[in-house]
């Protein structure tokens, strides 16, 4: 009996912290939103998964959702910053489906122009494993961008112009980033929600990112 008192007690709690963590950020991004001149809705937007379909890192699992969003203009672009939710479902030893819950930070700059599609991420097992079906990277002149990113794209002229030599040492400095670039959009995500607090560090990414790209790109 009183296992289960403790256990209620637990659940209890962790539910009022939750409540709590979840005002506070909101609170937090509003003021960081008044700091930076956007746009904040913290509403569930499930629209946004539909309109940006075509971004792989948004079309994971179910119920897919943005919240806590910042959009708006930021150092001259067009930007959306916000968290994602997404679920996916397992099932244990006993039968039972499990809901497993999802959420990360994801970064959205809109481009003046549209672009073939290309990835870069962090090597790994699942890269490794995508290689050996079929799906080979893109291989660079430094060996070490090479060894510790994945670049996929179809158009290899393309990849190679975005990832000029600037470019690899700047990823080469920040590994966590994952970048998506599709149609306008440039878009760079993580594996999990940021503080508050690193909200702004990571746009200054962004748009560096963008700023790395070569401006003969842009020309017709």
């Amino acid at each position: 009996m009183g296992g289960a008192i403790i256990a209620v007690i637990c659940i209890i709690g962790a539910v009022i912290w939750g409540i709590w963590a979840g005002k506070k950020r909101r609170d937090d991004m509003t003021l960081l939103a008044e700091e930076l001149g956007l746009d904040f809705r913290h509403e569930r937007n499930y629209q946004l998964a539909d309109r940006y379909s075509f971004l792989d890192k948004l079309r994971q699992g179910s119920n897919r959702y943005a919240y806590n969003m910042l959009a708006g203009n930021y150092r001259d672009h067009d930007i959306a910053a916000f968290d994602y939710h997404y679920e996916t479902h397992s099932t244990d030893s006993d039968g039972k489906r499990k809901t497993h819950h999802h959420h990360f930070s994801f970064f959205i700059l809109t481009l003046p122009k549209f672009f073939p599609e290309l990835t870069i991420a962090k090597e790994g097992l699942f890269s490794k494993i995508a290689q050996a079906v079929g799906y080979d990277d893109i291989d660079f002149e430094s060996h070490e961008f090479s060894k510790s990113f994945v670049v996929r794209c179809k158009d290899k002229k393309f990849a190679y112009d975005f990832c000029n030599a600037r470019m690899m040492e700047f990823l080469l400095n920040h590994r966590d980033i994952n970048i998506e670039l599709d149609q306008n959009q440039l878009a760079v995500g993580y594996n999990t929600k940021l503080k508050v607090e690193e909200i702004r560090p990571h746009l200054d990414r962004l748009i560096e990112i963008r700023k790395l790209m070569p401006n003969y790109l842009f020309e017709d």
